[in-house]
């Protein structure tokens, strides 16, 4: 191959491209020996929720840990119901069950991949307190019909916005808004391979809410307003010094990795639109596409194509392999609810190609290129 190695994210190459300020960044922190509380922290929050344009950001330890301080602001009760998706990372179902509450799965819209507004209301009780949408693979959730549905019957909304920061949402009316900042609290992680990721791990909570942003930030410092005095109960979860400062320098190139991403997309798309049996991202017109993965559907043959290509040195990944209403520890929460067959079609049928701002067109050409011998190797 004429190109470097293929990675699925590249972190090295995309750390090269900004190497000097990014270590002045660093640096700074290191002379200034602030590691936590820093003044960088709250630089890189009031920057982020500018560029949101959301009236409260509490940076906090990682994206579980955001979306448990959520939940726990909203004050809901033990065997309290929340709706949410199965088609997600452990994590949204994990800090429900976590504090005694009842993850309600809801199939998702085969074509978006995010959760299918038709279902919801059929899965509302009179337990259901919030409902969790999963802005997923870097596509909103169609949030207009969820927000409407939560205002006739009083729920919350938590937007799990840890694959789409910097994604735009239409409404009806023309309004446009970001990802994770429609709901009463949206919720984000900054993992090193999310659009917007630091050197570590990290996250960040915000909403528009005044009283629910003193909830969120007292909760997330020991349930303290003021140092050693307790008046509920929360948990330890901050943002490092080091961390802001990394994801401030990142935070400016944030829209052009973005579009970097879609312009490989964009790429994949020419190659395989009119390709039979591969069905390629559908774009939601409310809403911008971010990429955070670029994830194909196969009819067939999904587990071989992946092993073919990791041969000719194309990495592939499945997000998510075994649902999360599948999973052992979730199993028994699930029986009596609703069937899936979308999540299921999906946990066995996907397969997200390499996605990230360093790949470049010798690497685009190589990746098409095998993808399309692969599949003319089959029988369909």
């Amino acid at each position: 191959m004429s190109h470097p190695k293929i990675q699925m994210v590249d972190l090295q190459r995309q750390y090269s491209a900004i190497q000097t300020e990014m270590d002045e960044a660093i640096g700074t922190v290191i002379a200034e020996a602030h590691f936590v509380g820093g003044r960088q922290v709250q630089q890189f929050a009031d920057e982020l929720a500018q560029y949101l344009r959301v009236e409260h950001l509490i940076p906090c330890g990682n994206g579980t840990d955001a979306l448990q301080i959520a939940l726990m602001a909203l004050g809901l009760q033990r065997g309290d119901e929340v709706i949410s998706v199965s088609n997600s990372f452990v994590a949204t179902a994990e800090v429900i069950a976590l504090l005694g509450l009842r993850p309600v799965w809801v199939d998702n819209d085969p074509r978006t991949f995010t959760i299918d507004v038709q279902q919801i209301e059929a899965a509302i009780s009179p337990r259901t307190k919030a409902i969790i949408p999963v802005h997923l693979y870097g596509q909103s959730a169609d949030m207009e019909p969820i927000l409407q549905l939560a205002k006739k019957y009083g729920l919350y909304v938590v937007e799990d916005n840890a694959q789409a920061i910097g994604a735009d949402y239409r409404f009806a009316d023309g309004r446009i808004a970001k990802t994770g900042t429609m709901g009463d609290i949206g919720c984000t992680s900054f993992y090193p391979s999310k659009n917007l990721g630091c050197y570590g791990d990290g996250g960040a909570i915000f909403t528009n809410d005044t009283v629910i942003a003193a909830k969120l930030r007292q909760i997330a410092n020991h349930g303290q307003k003021i140092k050693y005095a307790s008046d509920m109960i929360g948990i330890n979860s901050r943002l490092d010094s080091l961390q802001a400062a990394i994801l401030s320098v990142k935070l400016k190139h944030l829209d052009d990795y973005n579009a970097r991403r879609q312009a490989v997309a964009q790429y994949y798309d020419s190659a395989f639109a009119t390709v039979p049996n591969i069905t390629i991202p559908y774009r939601a017109a409310y809403s911008t596409h971010v990429f955070h993965q670029y994830t194909v559907l196969f009819p067939q043959h999904r587990n071989h194509i992946k092993q073919r290509l990791a041969e000719l040195g194309i990495p592939t990944m499945i997000y998510y392999p075994i649902p999360i209403h599948q999973q052992k520890a979730y199993h028994q929460l699930y029986k009596g609810q609703m069937p899936l067959p979308n999540t299921e079609y999906l946990a066995q049928n996907s397969l997200s190609l390499p996605m990230h701002t360093e790949l470049d067109a010798a690497m685009l050409e190589y990746i098409a290129a095998q993808l399309l011998n692969v599949l003319g190797e089959l029988e369909w």
